[in-house]
C-alpha cells in the first residue's frame, strides 16, 4: 500500500513539474512567430477572493488557474515520462 501511495505522489510531482515547465516554455514561445499558439491560454478561478472574518483571525481564499497549450503538452509529456520510469 505504501508503494502505491508513493507512486501517486511521484505522479503528482511529475504532473505539476510538467505544467510549470510547459507554462514557462509557452511564455518563451510567445515571442517566436511560428510558436505563438503554444502560449494560447485560458484563465479560470475565483476573480474575487473569499474572505472569512472571524474577528480573531481573517482567512482569505483565492484560487486561479492559467492553463496554456504548452502546459497541457508538458503535463502529457510528464505522464509519459512517469510511465516509462
Amino acid at each position: 500500500m505504501a508503494t502505491k501511495d508513493k507512486n501517486i505522489w511521484i505522479l503528482i510531482v511529475f504532473i505539476l513539474s510538467g505544467l510549470v515547465i510547459g507554462g514557462l516554455l509557452g511564455q518563451l514561445a510567445s515571442n517566436v512567430d511560428w510558436l505563438w499558439w503554444l502560449s494560447y491560454s485560458q484563465t479560470f478561478g475565483l476573480q474575487d477572493p473569499i474572505v472569512l472574518d472571524l474577528s480573531v483571525v481573517t482567512i482569505t481564499f483565492a484560487l486561479m488557474f492559467k492553463i496554456s497549450v504548452a502546459s497541457i503538452i508538458g503535463m502529457l509529456l510528464a505522464i509519459l515520462i512517469y510511465k516509462k520510469v
